[in-house]
């Protein structure tokens, strides 16, 4: 079989990175099939460790996460994802972003979730993960919402990892000139 045909990762400030996803509906079945084998080759090879639709310019409610080392029941798929609880106990995580690569930041999120969506066969599955599986869930479903990690941090690094970002975007785009 041969290898998925890998997406471009679209990087900050693409415009649907910012947007709301739409729910993935009843008629998205195919489209939401063929994708998430290249979402899932992309995010590989990218490297990370998740990946939504909206970061491969697909504005549907979809991500897919693998934490390969972590003990991790391998690659999930989750179609409309949704937090349906959050612990009050809080935890502090480094974060990057591959629609910001090479950024990384201490986010602080709730430790403990609860998330409920579908799998590509449609059927209802739920989770209650804490430690990096949390923050990775969190940290996608942001992404379905328009949010990225760097709207969770303060205005000042906020603005000073955005910065650093731009320069090193416009260095790459001298180089390869």
């Amino acid at each position: 079989m041969p290898e998925p045909e890998l997406l471009p990762i679209l990087l900050h400030p693409a415009p649907v990175l910012r947007a709301r996803a739409r729910a993935v509906a009843e008629g998205d079945g195919d489209k939401v099939r063929a994708l998430a084998p290249r979402m899932l080759a992309t995010m590989y090879a990218a490297p990370g460790i998740g990946l939504a639709a909206p970061q491969v310019g697909e504005s549907l409610r979809m991500v897919v996460l693998d934490l390969q080392k972590e003990d991790s029941a391998g690659p999930m798929v989750l179609v409309n994802p949704e937090i349906v609880a959050v612990s009050d106990e809080r935890a502090v995580r480094e974060e990057g972003c591959l629609s910001i690569p090479g950024q990384y930041a201490d986010v602080e999120r709730p430790f403990r979730v609860k998330v409920r969506w579908r799998d590509l066969d449609g059927t209802r599955r739920e989770i209650e993960a804490d430690d990096l599986l949390a923050t990775c869930l969190q940290h996608e479903i942001d992404h379905l919402d328009g949010v990225l990690f760097t709207d969770r941090l303060s205005p000042l690094k906020r603005n000073m990892l955005l910065k650093r970002f731009q320069k090193e975007q416009k260095l790459k785009q001298r180089e390869a000139m």
